[in-house]
């Protein structure tokens, strides 16, 4: 045990002195280090070769190389500097890296040749052989020194990073190799390989790494042990959907540790690789291949536009101003929220990644009419995006004239702000709950939908004087949102279980958070007429599946160490969610997943009336007569496993 602390010691001892010298945790060289080394280099390669053709020879002579070695580093200095070649990474250099320092060698060596030559210092004759022995030996020199101090990092590297993970990384695509070269200097990360589903066994070598082939969870186990693995990497999110039924299932039965490189949106504003990486979340495996969008036409829509976000500091609503913010090309964002605390750490975070971001943020309430009135005067905004409501079906089951005040008639009076005050685009965030709705919260969004669009339709055909554009988008759950299922569950695995499960058959529809708002702000720029627009949601989950995955992911095993618990369905709760879009209900447009809902067109006018005396009868905190209101305005809506069935209407 002494003998161990003392060699504890002698490490962090060590260690200490390295970083004083500043090889061991810095990333690169000073800048003007590399350029005095390759100017020391450059310059005694020329006055080397120099003497081969004119040897000393008395004090005239001697005066001549101090000549040469003046102008050398001259020179030198004014062609590394040209080509920049002290800013590239030498730990990072790739033979594409090599070209600026050729060029700038290739340059010193015809400026030096021609004025050594004019200054009588090169006899005549002998320029040519000068100048492309001076190339060749001054390249060569300082190719050797940078392959010398790479060989000399991975040294230290080697030597003393004992506490970096081996890894496998998983595929052998332009993505594994780009992150195996950044692995190579990473303090934290020691790849040890390529790891691949092939059915063929001949091993071959990528970038100097041996690949490796699995088929089965035991060929997994076995090459994991005989390796010492510690972790398999995953480069992007296609290995992970690509695995996800194979290799990753192996790995969570014999609780081989996941991690990933998350993808460019999710990196905030630390770009070194080994902070970044982190273990595979549930959010990762439901997810689905990035959306292709076309962000200049989506910066072109905003630019120089001010934007107005209610609900801002929700889960959607600050991606939304987080990805806007990305563009960097809004005139100013104008942020507004009920929540304090959120409302806080979205202005801090914005302040933190995008300083130079205009912005203003308040607390408030959509149902305050002179609020949202005397905000849209002031700042005058362009695009206003809707995403303030209330969300959780249980809840609102339980306090029906709330979710009516604020998803109905906190809607309305953003919606017709809007029109009063010439904002160009209304954006507003509806849900798949209010397709065919079993639930207050659902009929509340529908309803929501049909004044908005009928408003839309109504200056469209110039019934009501305005120009604004309304478009609503609907989707269903995002991955992870705020008090949704996947944070329930991860905090009750945190507490050892039982994971609390509505129905063992319930499925649902996911998408990521930042897909969602990518869709919407897609949605804004291709809508002008009014139209709700339904995303595709790939392929419902199972509920149970995902709880038993969630367990596997945090090391455990499903009713065993942490039991899963079905507790019966909620009120207003659905076993299974409606399709958004199919060829039936629903028409193309020009992007892929974004489609047009088929719906009913509705009177505004009617509408309007309807909509002041389901308020009213909120704000008296008549739950009958509210919710009555409702199903008579949203016919479909028939309640299901709640005490408002008996409203409902044959």
């Amino acid at each position: 045990m002494e003998q161990q602390e003392k060699k504890k010691g002698f490490r962090k001892l060590e260690e200490r002195l390295l970083n004083q010298l500043g090889f061991y945790r810095s990333n690169y060289l000073k800048y003007w280090v590399i350029a005095a080394i390759d100017v020391v280099i450059a310059t005694f390669c020329s006055v080397f070769v120099f003497l081969i053709y004119a040897p000393i020879e008395g004090p005239f002579s001697r005066r001549n190389v101090l000549i040469v070695i003046v102008l050398a580093v001259i020179i030198n200095m004014i062609s590394f500097y040209l080509f920049k070649t002290y800013r590239n990474i030498i730990r990072y250099t790739t033979v594409k890296g090599l070209l600026p320092l050729g060029y700038s060698v290739a340059v010193k060596s015809v400026i030096l040749t021609v004025v050594l030559y004019f200054a009588g210092l090169l006899s005549p004759g002998i320029e040519l052989r000068f100048l492309l022995i001076d190339l060749l030996f001054t390249f060569v020199a300082l190719v050797s020194i940078r392959v010398l101090m790479i060989i000399a990092y991975d040294m230290v590297n080697e030597k003393f990073n004992i506490n970096s993970q081996r890894v496998l990384i998983y595929g052998i695509d332009e993505k594994a190799a780009s992150i195996l070269i950044r692995l190579h200097k990473s303090k934290h990360y020691k790849p040890i390989g390529f790891l691949v589903h092939e059915h063929g066994k001949r091993a071959y070598r990528l970038n100097e790494m041996k690949v490796y082939h699995f088929q089965t969870r035991e060929d997994v186990v076995k090459l994991v042990h005989k390796l010492g693995a510690k972790a398999i990497l995953f480069p992007s999110y296609r290995g992970i959907h690509a695995e996800k039924n194979r290799l990753i299932h192996y790995c969570n039965l014999e609780k081989i540790n996941i991690i990933m490189v998350p993808p460019i949106d999710e990196l905030g504003s630390k770009d070194t690789i080994q902070l970044n990486i982190r273990p595979i979340a549930i959010e990762d495996i439901l997810g689905r291949e990035e959306i292709t969008i076309n962000m200049d036409v989506v910066s072109e829509r905003f630019r120089d536009k001010t934007i107005f976000v209610s609900g801002a500091a929700g889960s959607i609503g600050s991606e939304f101003c987080r990805q806007v913010a990305g563009l960097n090309v809004v005139k100013q964002l104008v942020l507004l929220d009920m929540a304090e605390t959120p409302m806080h750490e979205l202005r801090l975070e914005l302040e933190e990644h995008f300083p130079n971001l205009n912005f203003v943020h308040f607390i408030g309430d959509v149902r305050h009419k002179a609020t949202i009135h005397d905000l849209l005067a002031t700042y005058k905004p362009q695009i206003v995006f809707h995403a303030a409501a209330y969300k959780h079906v249980p809840l609102m089951e339980e306090n029906p004239c709330e979710a009516v005040r604020v998803n109905v008639e906190g809607t309305r009076i953003m919606a017709d702000a809007a029109v009063a005050h010439g904002v160009e685009k209304f954006i507003f965030l509806s849900s798949d709950k209010a397709v065919n709705p079993t639930n207050v919260m659902g009929a509340t969004k529908r309803l929501a939908e049909m004044y908005v669009q009928s408003l839309g339709l109504a200056i469209s055909h110039g019934k009501v004087e305005g120009t604004t554009q309304f478009v609503t988008t609907r989707f269903g759950n995002v991955l992870g949102s705020n008090g949704s299922v996947i944070p329930r569950f991860r905090q009750q695995i945190k507490d050892g279980g039982p994971l609390t499960l509505t129905h063992k058959d319930i499925t649902r529809f996911f998408m990521s958070i930042s897909e969602a708002c990518r869709l919407i702000m897609k949605a804004a720029t291709i809508s002008t007429n009014n139209e709700i627009m339904v995303f595709d949601m790939g392929e419902p989950v199972l509920i149970k599946d995902m709880a038993e995955r969630m367990i596997h992911l945090a090391g455990f095993t499903p009713y065993d160490e942490i039991d899963i618990r079905e507790v019966g369905l909620r009120p207003g709760e659905k076993l299974y969610e409606e399709v958004l879009s199919t060829q039936e209900n629903s028409a193309p447009t020009s992007h892929p997943k974004i489609r047009v809902a088929a719906v009913r067109a509705n009177n505004y006018q009617e509408l309007r009336d309807a909509l002041q005396q389901i308020s009213r009868r909120a704000w008296e905190r008549d739950v009958p007569a509210t919710v009555q209101l409702l199903k008579k305005w949203v016919p479909e809506f028939k309640s299901h496993n709640s005490q408002f069935e008996k409203y409902d209407v044959d």
